[in-house]
């Protein structure tokens, strides 16, 4: 008996062997690929990367003029036959496109909104944001200034108001790796209620000092410099500031108004499109990748670690801010980058966090791309926010805040 089951043991152990080593395996493949999967996420969350001139994919076949203004023709495409207004950028120039005024085979003909008609020819492509500077882009007179942050200046447009006594300010945010130019399709309707804006850039960005890691923090970190933007305004007459955050920008925003000691100037909020959940919008991101959701936890744990930050803070229906001034919440159903369900369930929860949020969905509108599809409802949701946060006129008073 016991020679019996001695050689039973012995006939089996290469078997049991193997499944060993085929769990092992699995095992490392599975803890090395969530790993490396993790930092590859933490990796798009942290790692700042500037965008540079791409392929232009579109061509220009000709520009008209037409009632006074210009036409600009360009080869047809799923780009350049979008409905709503667009930029255009070329090497050496950038352009507004608005609504398409005639179409044939292969060829879509736009009106000339801002900036300089390109040359018949010139190989383009099509963008969301205006591209130039508020003189170029929109026609308003700036200043460029710098912001005094902890790890050095700053550069900040400056677009005084009308009304020189003008005391409540616009401070305009950007989200991560993006650019001043990001935020100006937002600026006519703050300078026509009266406000001056202040169109600032953060650490990492081009021009701007970079973080000591070199990496971005989710807002954990960039407030400070929001904050230095607050106190250049006030030291330049500002009573009190209206906050525009878009993508990241959003949570820049909160996490300033959570912790800043300045956050109770502020008037209002404007979040486009806002990152106002890291850990949300990293299992939304995931899931678009068809990824288990621990991969998203991976990463988020990488991310944390590799800047030093708790990512599960940055997450404003969680972890409500401090100051809680009235928000308006713009957010496309289409977007891609952060899950709309989020600003959905934000706007829902506002009774529950103290909070009083207006919150505008725009049909079709992908990420911070609400102004190019419906310019019109989104410039009366944002001026009609202003009018009744702060009142007619109220833009130039002082509070005792």
């Amino acid at each position: 008996m016991n020679v019996y089951g001695v050689d039973k043991v012995v006939r089996r152990s290469p078997r049991w062997r193997r499944i060993v080593l085929v769990v092992v395996v699995l095992a490392v493949v599975l803890v090395g690929g969530t790993l490396g999967g993790g930092w590859y996420g933490s990796g798009v969350m942290l790692d700042p990367v500037h965008p540079t001139g791409g392929d232009h994919a579109e061509r220009v076949l000709g520009v008209r003029t037409a009632g006074g203004g210009k036409v600009v023709a360009l080869t047809s495409s799923a780009a350049t036959a979008r409905p709503g207004a667009w930029g255009l950028v070329w090497d050496g120039g950038a352009a507004m496109l608005g609504d398409i005024v005639g179409q044939a085979p292969g060829r879509v003909e736009r009106e000339l909104l801002g900036g300089t008609a390109p040359p018949t020819g010139q190989p383009v492509s099509v963008t969301s944001t205006f591209q130039g500077d508020p003189k170029t882009s929109l026609g308003l007179g700036f200043t460029e200034i710098a912001v005094p942050t902890e790890l050095g200046d700053a550069p900040a447009w400056y677009i005084p108001a009308a009304d020189p006594a003008a005391t409540t300010w616009a401070i305009m945010v950007h989200g991560s790796n993006g650019r001043r130019q990001a935020t100006l399709h937002a600026i006519p309707a703050m300078h026509r209620f009266g406000l001056p804006v202040l169109d600032i850039t953060y650490r990492n960005d081009l021009g701007a000092p970079a973080s000591p890691d070199g990496l971005i923090h989710l807002g954990a970190s960039e407030w400070r410099d929001l904050e230095s933007a607050v106190r250049t305004a006030q030291g330049r007459g500002a009573r009190r500031v209206v906050l525009f955050g878009g993508s990241m920008g959003g949570a820049v925003v909160g996490q300033f108004l959570t912790h800043s000691r300045s956050a109770e100037v502020v008037a209002a909020v404007v979040l486009e499109n806002p990152l106002l959940s890291a850990p949300l919008t990293s299992d939304f991101q995931v899931g678009l990748m068809h990824m288990p959701t621990m991969m998203a936890r991976a990463g988020d744990l990488i991310a944390g670690w590799r800047a030093g930050i708790d990512v599960s803070q940055i997450d404003l229906l969680r972890h409500p801010p401090r100051v809680k001034p009235p928000a308006l919440v713009l957010q496309g159903d289409a977007d891609v980058e952060v899950p709309v369900q989020t600003s959905r369930d934000f706007a829902a929860a506002g009774a529950r966090l103290g909070w009083a949020i207006q919150y505008v969905e725009f049909p079709g509108a992908g990420h911070t791309q609400e102004w190019n599809t419906d310019r019109a409802r989104y410039e009366s949701s944002l001026s009609g926010f202003l009018a009744r946060v702060l009142g007619p006129g109220q833009h130039a008073e002082p509070t005792t805040s």
